[in-house]
């Protein structure tokens, strides 16, 4: 048997039974990787074959679904059970498309988590610290004419994007702005979007770009697959009238050209969303149109040359370090302009939030790749094209921030309230990604919220460590 066909018996397997294929590696061979090493091209044992095939012999007479872990129960009170709902993973069903498309595990950050990824957002600090350190790299960027050139690679809700335009505006009043923000989510990009008005009221000369293209074509909009250039959706929109109110008005018109093209599925080979066709929305005011027309991008692709890129978690923390290099920080170091500068921010651990984690998964470490083996990496991918591009780790007290959770001071005491122990839950899983289909047997007890309420009074609180590390171009 090849590794393909393994590969195709267990995918038929968890179709039929609406079990994950990571929730199967660990039943079988406790290895919730399994199928996605078999289809990356690993091997196997044939030891670790015939296990393999006496769990899917064993199972396939069972009902769909009896595999999968059943209904969390919410435990007293309705808020308690409203989200402890929340946070349960969504019930099997037997898929139509291939295994990937229902498959929580491999799609983590996007489809099935929206709900953890708002309460995450609106009760910690992230967003606010990571674009405070942003910003310190303003003062070290050399801008050069016609614009100040920003790409936010992955803008997320936008506001971590919005605060930087507040401080490039504060540092850069009278330079025209070109930013280019990529973002898959449909979601994401409406929260964006409605961020955006005051924006054009308080610095007009700018030119905003908001894409789905892959990390490779987005910082150049340009597609490289001569299919996808094809069905390039290129939407350009001059906002009219001088107040922000306008502007929201026409934003918001756009609500149903959004839901048109702004469409993502699951790839059936890698578990990662995708979008259905490639989009580029560009928005200006159109009463300084004749200024900015050096800098508003065309269809067939613009430059690059960036002055500066935000990578604010733009990988998953388990993702392997090649995916991270060559499919994320390598595109976008080759998209940095002379003085240009990158940040990039990640998870780091060794905080509150991981103790609450490994309390439920003792010696899980989701935060698998430091700053240097990253750069170290980015330095061998290179190559000679990156001789002149520094690369900066800094020292601990530079690189690590920490960012809290809101609380107040009676919050965390003798006694703390289910509201705050779920918001900390929800935290501390999320930060570390941990899947969904691990979750369902832990909130179906109450020892998850008693790890929580344990740290939280260890500690007076709940926070947690992101790491950063900049690499820059050299100037002409």
């Amino acid at each position: 048997m090849t590794a393909q066909e393994l590969l195709q018996e267990i995918s038929a397997f968890c179709r039929q039974t609406g079990l994950a294929e990571s929730t199967f590696g660990r039943r079988a061979v406790n290895d919730g990787k399994l199928a996605a090493r078999l289809r990356n091209g690993g091997r196997v044992t044939t030891d670790t074959v015939d296990r393999i095939r006496a769990f899917i012999e064993t199972n396939r007479g069972l009902p769909d679904g009896a595999p999968a872990n059943g209904p969390v129960r919410a435990g007293n009170g309705p808020l308690r059970g409203a989200i402890a709902a929340l946070l349960q993973p969504p019930p099997s069903r037997v898929p139509v498309e291939p295994s990937a498309e229902n498959d929580p595990q491999r799609n983590f950050r996007f489809f099935d988590n929206r709900q953890k990824y708002l309460l995450f957002v609106n009760t910690c600090s992230e967003k606010w610290v990571i674009a405070h350190r942003v910003t310190l790299e303003l003062a070290n960027i050399h801008p050069r004419p016609p614009a100040v050139r920003l790409f936010d690679a992955g803008m997320g809700d936008g506001t971590v994007l919005v605060r930087v335009l507040r401080a490039m505006h504060d540092r850069f009043p009278h330079m025209p702005f070109y930013v280019v923000g990529k973002e898959i989510s449909l979601e994401d990009i409406r929260l964006t979007l409605q961020k955006m008005a005051d924006r054009f009221f308080e610095h007009p000369a700018s030119v905003l770009v908001l894409t789905n293209l892959a990390y490779a074509d987005a910082p150049w909009l340009a597609v490289k697959s001569v299919s996808a250039a094809s069905s390039l959706v290129w939407h350009e929109l001059p906002l009219a009238g001088n107040s922000a109110h306008r502007f929201e008005d026409q934003i918001i018109g756009l609500e149903g050209f959004l839901a048109e093209n702004w469409k993502a599925r699951v790839s059936p080979t890698t578990g990662n969303p995708v979008y259905e066709r490639p989009v580029v929305l560009v928005l200006y005011r159109e009463d300084h149109k004749f200024l900015l027309d050096p800098i508003i991008p065309r269809p067939g692709g613009t430059t690059a040359a960036y002055d500066l890129v935000i990578a604010s978690q733009p990988y998953r923390a388990r993702s392997s370090l090649d995916f991270k290099v060559k499919r994320v920080i390598a595109p976008l170091a080759r998209a940095l302009g002379p003085g240009g500068r990158l940040i990039a921010v990640h998870s780091h651990g060794n905080d509150p939030g991981l103790e609450i984690v490994q309390r439920i998964w003792p010696g899980d470490s989701p935060f698998i790749h430091d700053r240097h083996q990253i750069l170290k990496a980015l330095k061998q991918e290179l190559g000679p094209k990156g001789r002149d591009l520094n690369f900066n780790a800094y020292a601990d007290q530079r690189s690590l921030f920490r960012y809290d959770m809101h609380t107040l001071p009676s919050e965390v005491g003798a006694s703390i309230g289910t509201s705050t122990l779920f918001a900390a839950w929800n935290a501390a899983i999320y930060v570390a990604q941990v899947e969904d289909d691990r979750l369902a047997g832990v909130v179906a007890g109450g020892r998850y919220l008693d790890a929580t309420c344990d740290v939280l009074r260890k500690h007076g609180g709940l926070w947690f460590f992101d790491e950063s590390y900049v690499v820059s171009r050299r100037r002409d």
